[in-house]
């Protein structure tokens, strides 16, 4: 018998970035990178603990622009692309580095790992990772739960039925993707506000997931603090975050990826190569950028020309250590909270999915240790998902939980603040253009049909999250202006051209090819 649980939760998310008009664009690359580093080798993971018996349970919100993404022709085509770039590039380097010993090993590792991408993506997920990761879901070792829409933060959307039109895309988009609809969602940012429930229960969604202080300042107070979810008045479950053991990995001075043993993100050979060398590898443009085989390990707090070279044995090993570090804390942590409470609780352990793999690059590692330790190291805790946990314990508390998210200072100051609140007023003034024709034009004609769906997809698309958080950190500032501005245009000429039955049928059709998301879409979503 067991004395608590533990949840890993995954929030598997990028923004929705697809430029057919280029032939090759920056940004995309957040994409391929994240699916070398992040998706594949994760797939590749919890397919070996599948064929090796291991009884093992994830979480994973898969968020519907990346789906839409991962799904989407042209830039599967073109990561296959940028894939086949790395092995050759990786073959030049273990050849290269042949008679150097400090970097040898890894140029060898690095080939393996893009040879082994490569088989994965395109003979175990037959070229569509969602496929992967529904077969998962459909043995019982993944639960995957959705997003709105476009990771929109759903307190600075203008209207109730706004909110329902993110909620019903994403619900839409999941069932398309997935066969079923999604019992869970994972609120963009954890971002939640007073009554938000109702409209989750209104698209079927039986349980989301809240930082501490969303449900520890709840009314009433939880009895079980952040070790049991709660019920909202309305039925609908909450799972907040466990701040032990998100600490533990997240924390910039304690959390695991910051071992001077792991891999270093921030030196990469697409800097410190030879230009000529290196030059095929990169964009046309011939700019130097990451291409994502990094030769050095974090060695400690010194600058980044003195990092010490990677050792992939020795990083492996200490991602098994930390591993066994963590299990070992989690079950102090259960039997502790076993006794104090009196029943067993249940440690919500969320992360980005995207720190496994691309920002911890032994990740993947570190999480099949973890699952093998689980299995057959310990009997204090088992994995759990939350609708495993909620069919088996259907009695919670009712509490109504406060506002909050897991952004910085826990509100919503990072969405909303003077670098980026320029945003609102064009946002919300299109979110009630789009309300007016959703209800005015019930029965539009074949072509005005067309207009409204891709006017929807425009607002959907400036709403997403993205672009206000990358107008904070200040990081791509241009580009996150440059989208919420393109789409606001298309938004407003598609309205205009609408409203003046003008529609323009070839700026039409070049717009849907280029914005092509959410194929499924119905405008009438945003009607009443």
């Amino acid at each position: 018998m067991s004395h608590g649980y533990l949840a890993i939760v995954l929030h598997a998310h990028l923004p929705f970035v697809r430029h057919p008009e280029h032939e090759e664009f920056l940004e995309e690359d957040w994409l391929f990178e994240a699916i070398t580093e992040t998706y594949v080798p994760l797939v590749d993971v919890f397919n070996g603990l599948r064929r090796d018996g291991v009884d093992f349970r994830v979480t994973m919100s898969i968020t519907p622009t990346l789906c839409e993404m991962l799904s989407d022709p042209l830039l599967c085509a073109r990561y296959l692309r940028r894939l086949d770039g790395l092995i050759n590039l990786a073959e030049k380097e273990v050849k290269r580095t042949k008679k150097d010993r400090a970097f040898h090993e890894a140029a060898c590792m690095y080939l393996d790992r893009f040879r082994r991408a490569r088989q994965v993506y395109l003979d175990e997920a037959g070229g569509n990772l969602l496929k992967a990761f529904k077969t998962l879901q459909d043995a019982g070792n993944l639960e995957i739960i959705t997003c709105p829409a476009t990771h929109a933060f759903l307190p600075n959307i203008a209207t109730p039925q706004g909110v329902r039109a993110q909620l019903k895309i994403a619900v839409a988009n999941y069932k398309k993707h997935f066969g079923v609809k999604p019992r869970g969602i994972w609120l963009a940012e954890c971002a939640y506000f007073e009554g938000l429930e109702q409209y989750l229960s209104e698209v079927g969604i039986k349980h989301f997931f809240l930082d501490s202080h969303g449900i520890l300042h709840g009314s009433p107070r939880p009895k079980y603090g952040a070790y049991a979810p709660v019920y909202c008045p309305n039925g609908v479950a909450a799972f907040c975050r466990d701040i032990e053991s998100s600490r533990q990995v997240w924390s910039s001075q304690e959390g695991y990826p910051g071992d001077s043993d792991y891999r270093e993100f921030y030196r990469d050979l697409g800097f410190d190569g030879h230009y000529d060398y290196i030059k095929p590898f990169l964009h046309g443009d011939g700019v130097r950028r990451n291409i994502g085989i990094k030769y050095h390990r974090i060695t400690g707090d010194v600058e980044l020309r003195h990092k010490e070279p990677y050792s992939p044995s020795r990083a492996r090993e200490k991602a098994a250590m930390h591993a066994g570090n963590f299990v070992f804390n989690r079950q102090h942590q259960v039997k502790f909270l076993h006794g104090e409470l009196g029943k067993k609780p249940l440690i919500i352990s969320p992360y980005d999915a995207e720190l496994f793999g691309h920002w911890w690059y032994e990740g993947p590692d570190f999480l099949n240790f973890l699952f093998r330790k689980i299995a057959f190291d310990q009997k204090d805790m088992a994995v759990t998902t939350p609708s495993e946990y909620l069919n088996k314990h259907r009695k919670n508390q009712v509490v109504q939980p406060v506002f909050s998210s897991w952004g910085d200072k826990g509100y919503a100051e990072v969405w909303l603040n003077a670098t980026n609140d320029w945003i609102y007023r064009h946002l919300h003034h299109a979110e009630e253009k789009m309300l007016t024709l959703a209800r005015r034009l019930t029965k539009p004609a074949p072509l005005v049909r067309r207009a409204l769906n891709q006017a929807a997809r425009e607002l959907v698309l400036a709403q997403a999250s993205d672009w206000a958080f990358i107008m904070t950190t200040g990081t791509m500032v241009s580009y996150a202006e440059k989208r919420t501005r393109e789409h606001i245009f298309n938004f407003l000429r598609l309205s205009d051209e609408i409203e003046g039955n003008r529609i323009d049928r070839h700026w039409l059709a070049w717009i849907e090819s280029k914005d092509n998301i959410f194929s499924e879409i119905n405008y009438r979503v945003f009607a009443r």
